[in-house]
């Protein structure tokens, strides 16, 4: 059970009044949606990425790229709006990815990514809110 405390909390009720059932399921239970399902995995704008539970900026999109997974992927977050943890469901080990300011589940980062930081932060799209440049 997860017992750190975020700056941004919500009780089960007012987060499920703020989220979709979809999103709910991956924010607060750590799902994944399917992948290619989400519209912001075609989003090209220049923009910024943000938390669909807190609205905190997440990614700005000069740093997104095509993985060929499905799923929205970054090379770098905003500094300090992701934090992370050890996943160790479905028999793997991986590095979960989730908002700093309110603890909802984001997505994975894996070691894989392309230069410069050779991250791939693969984010669930319905995480996310995309807000284009003025």
């Amino acid at each position: 059970m997860d017992t750190h405390t975020y700056p941004v909390t919500r009780t089960d009720a007012e987060w499920r009044a703020r989220l979709t059932p979809e999103q709910y399921a991956v924010m607060r239970n750590h799902g994944t949606e399917r992948p290619g399902s989400c519209a912001l995995l075609y989003e090209k704008r220049a923009g910024t990425f943000s938390c669909v539970g807190c609205d905190q900026p997440l990614f700005e999109s000069k740093l997104k790229f095509e993985s060929g997974t499905g799923w929205p992927s970054f090379n770098d977050p905003v500094p300090g709006s992701i934090e992370t943890t050890v996943d160790r469901s479905y028999g793997m080990v991986r590095t979960e990815c989730h908002c700093s300011r309110c603890g909802s589940h984001l997505g994975h980062v894996f070691e894989d990514g392309p230069p410069p930081t050779g991250l791939r932060y693969c984010i669930n799209g319905v995480a996310l809110n995309f807000e284009p440049a003025a």
